[in-house]
């Protein structure tokens, strides 16, 4: 455990995913943690909306103000944070834990910001032993250990990795939360102003600084996939995914290979396939009609009865292959996104390891995917 006055802070503690993040850990029972935020009185009425127990610790601090974030960070061993857009409020945050060697963790799918982080932080993050883990919510975390545990399996009984893996949204029930649209909106206007962020947004390898790998798929326009054999589409969390998949393998030396192909779509039928490219484009619209915005959600049971399927098809150019599962028992975006990034900071508590920027996988894939299938409801499972 940390050696800190607190092994957790939640920080964003009363904004929609933080309230589900901290009820969770109650829930789940544990101990040393903290809630922190603007506000110390709404983090007061979380504390008792979600059943904490009483005096459970308050700080207070603001993205805007780097000396309370600072202050924060000397208190906490690891800084969950839900406070997005992340290029808008994390930065401070970001570079104080580099700077300090404190940990982590957020639910981020903004992938140019991530890459400026990368670059302007990492060599410190490195030097202060601070673990930066990117990414463990519904971005990315079903893809990223999806393809790892696959892989693992591969390996396994074929002796060597697959050389090409088409993820899949099999099923899916729940929307992109309030954060994910606001992250969009902020990221496309920075890109406008920007060109370099340009090239990350559309760069499969914008995550391995120094590595560029095979063509990829683009993955924009409707296919007909044999392998699944119905039609598939554009999936809106794909240009993330991705990436951080990209990642993770750069992170382990390149464990799936130098030549690695990695696509995600979402399934669909002939019938369906106008239609579900057309909703998907809407949705994956900042600029569009949805009311979402950061701090909104649904109400629980609709986080109950939301779910998701992936499906990830490996073959190699030998005819090797194998087909893997994840799923989720609650809504992506905010009942499975507050219990993955509540396992993940548990998980970074228990491992040992170097400094550094890192994807859920390419870091703690093995005991991270324990805890998840044993206390958030994913489930893990080699079909073919």
């Amino acid at each position: 455990m940390g050696k800190k006055e607190f092994d957790i802070v939640v920080y964003g503690a009363s904004g929609f995913t933080g309230r589900l993040v901290v009820e969770y850990l109650v829930q789940r029972g544990i101990k040393g943690w903290a809630m922190a935020g603007r506000s110390a009185s709404k983090l007061e009425e979380v504390g008792q909306l979600v059943g904490a127990p009483k005096g459970t610790p308050i700080i207070e601090a603001d993205a805007s103000d780097v000396a309370s974030v600072a202050a924060m960070c000397k208190r906490g061993q690891i800084i969950l944070t839900t406070v997005g857009p992340y290029q808008l409020y994390g930065n401070e945050l970001v570079a104080v834990c580099s700077e300090t060697g404190t940990d982590y963790v957020d639910l981020c799918g903004e992938p140019a910001w991530m890459r400026v982080m990368i670059d302007a932080h990492e060599a410190a993050a490195k030097k202060s032993g601070a673990r930066i883990v990117f990414s463990a919510g519904f971005d990315s975390i079903p893809s990223d250990l999806g393809v790892w545990f696959l892989q693992q399996a591969a390996k396994k009984k074929f002796g060597k990795p697959l050389q090409r893996i088409k993820g899949r949204v099999r099923k899916m029930k729940g929307s992109a939360s309030g954060g994910t649209m606001a992250s969009m909106k902020a990221t496309l206007k920075a890109s406008i102003k920007d060109p370099k962020l340009r090239t990350y947004l559309t760069d499969p390898f914008a995550l391995t600084p120094g590595f560029v790998g095979p063509e990829q798929p683009a993955g924009i326009v409707p296919v007909y996939d044999p392998t699944a054999g119905v039609w598939a589409v554009p999936f809106m969390m794909a240009p993330i995914n991705t990436k951080n998949v990209h990642r993770t393998n750069f992170l382990l030396k390149h464990d799936y290979g130098t030549d690695f192909v990695y696509d995600e779509m979402l399934l669909t039928t002939l019938g369906e396939a106008s239609q579900a490219l057309v909703d998907a484009a809407a949705k994956a619209n900042p600029f569009g009609g949805s009311g979402l915005k950061p701090g909104d959600g649904p109400s629980k049971d609709e986080r109950e009865s939301g779910f998701y399927d992936f499906v990830f098809f490996g073959e190699s150019p030998d005819g090797s292959r194998m087909q893997a599962s994840v799923k989720g028992d609650r809504d992506p975006g905010y009942g499975s996104t507050s219990k993955m990034m509540s396992e993940a900071a548990l998980t970074l508590l228990e491992v040992e390891s170097p400094g550094g920027m890192f994807t859920p996988g390419g870091l703690m894939a093995a005991p991270l995917i324990e805890g998840l299938t044993k206390y958030a409801g994913l489930t893990f499972e080699i079909e073919a």
